[in-house]
């Protein structure tokens, strides 16, 4: 995202946003490429992981939480809402990457079904290389417009994003300028949070104050 167009869009204050992915999904889809086609549900394990988000952001102040409506974020935030009067704001293009033909698959499936290795899915989005997948400009777009509306709305303030991997990664390569594919050096998991802090006044406008932080779940 060009730095001009970010300072447009903020006053000279940091702007938080908690970046949030969904905790883990029900057992048949671990490691299966669901995308925003694949509406599942969360795990036991991720309804406890929801529940330790919930406790660790529990003293944290936010002005306001955005969401994918897909269900696994949807179960992800509830025991946060349940806690807050704050009502959440869905995002249709929060939703997670679509990831065309390779839609079901499982990551040890892709190179005997498409002749690639899942490993370099970052990579293969950037170039279009997923047949029927979702376009990498129009993704860009989508999560873009989503990010300008939020900091926009939410000037000096903290706001809570909770939705895919995928997406976190679009928007951190997007905050960052680089390209999509070196994300891939930086694991996203589930049940994670990474904060991002926007400083406009500051030469480097972006700084990440927390990378795919897991709180501990009560076993």
């Amino acid at each position: 995202m060009n730095a001009a167009l970010l300072k447009t869009h903020l006053p000279n204050h940091p702007t938080q946003l908690y970046l949030i992915r969904h905790g883990e999904v029900e057992e048949k889809y671990h490691k299966v490429f669901g995308g925003c086609r694949i509406d599942m549900n969360l795990s036991p394990h991720g309804q406890r992981q929801a529940e330790a988000l919930d406790a660790w952001l529990a003293d944290t102040k936010l002005d306001a939480v955005y969401a994918s409506p897909m269900k696994r974020v949807q179960q992800t935030m509830a025991p946060l809402l349940a806690r807050r009067s704050v009502e959440p704001i869905i995002l249709q293009d929060l939703r997670e990457i679509d990831f065309g033909d390779w839609t079901g698959s499982r990551w040890d499936e892709v190179q005997k079904n498409f002749g690639v290795s899942a490993f370099d899915w970052l990579e293969i989005i950037e170039t279009n290389g997923i047949a029927n997948g979702e376009d990498i400009g129009e993704l860009k777009s989508r999560v873009q417009e989503c990010l300008l509306k939020i900091i926009h709305a939410h000037p000096h303030g903290k706001v809570a994003i909770f939705c895919h991997g995928g997406i976190i990664r679009v928007i951190i390569a997007l905050l960052l300028e680089v390209p999509l594919a070196h994300l891939a050096h930086f694991n996203i998991e589930y049940g994670s949070i990474s904060l991002v802090e926007l400083l406009p006044e500051r030469k480097h406008a972006v700084e990440i104050e927390l990378l795919n932080f897991r709180p501990p779940v009560a076993k």
